[in-house]
């Protein structure tokens, strides 16, 4: 079994089809949905763990989302720790579902996994410093 993390940024044009459907119905795939925020005619984001029974099978349903006209990236690069900011309180820690944020002992740092985030987004809310953010590639800044 292959899964992998994506983010699926939705043009107006393309948020009212019905295109995650297609992933299993065409592709044989499953899709967990971790974060989505999408209205019908608006632009949308979707952040979902694509499960495949192999590499190709997922590189087919990713390559039909890209024809449809859905931007395709992944998400060890959406979020971020500002290393000056944090002050290893671990408060991200206690709310990271997939354990990317954990406590590194016995130093009692707080270290970030970019490779296990799923951009939910808990530590951005939780982190009292602001120390976490979210990195819009198109802008290039944190937002």
């Amino acid at each position: 079994m292959y899964a992998k993390i994506v983010i699926l940024n939705f043009p107006p044009e393309v948020a009212q089809k019905a295109l995650v459907c297609q992933l299993v119905k065409k592709f044989d795939l499953l899709f967990n949905i971790l974060s989505a925020k999408i209205s019908n005619r608006k632009e949308g984001v979707m952040v979902m763990e694509i499960s495949a029974a192999s590499r190709a099978g997922f590189n087919k349903g990713i390559s039909f989302l890209k024809k449809q006209g859905v931007q395709v990236s992944s998400p060890e690069h959406q979020i971020f720790k500002d290393e000056e900011i944090c002050t290893h309180c671990g408060a991200c820690t206690a709310v990271c579902p997939t354990q990317a944020l954990f406590i590194q002992r016995p130093e009692m740092r707080v270290m970030f996994d970019k490779e296990k985030c799923s951009v939910c987004e808990l530590c951005i809310l939780t982190c009292p410093t602001r120390a976490m953010g979210l990195f819009s590639r198109a802008m290039e800044t944190m937002i």
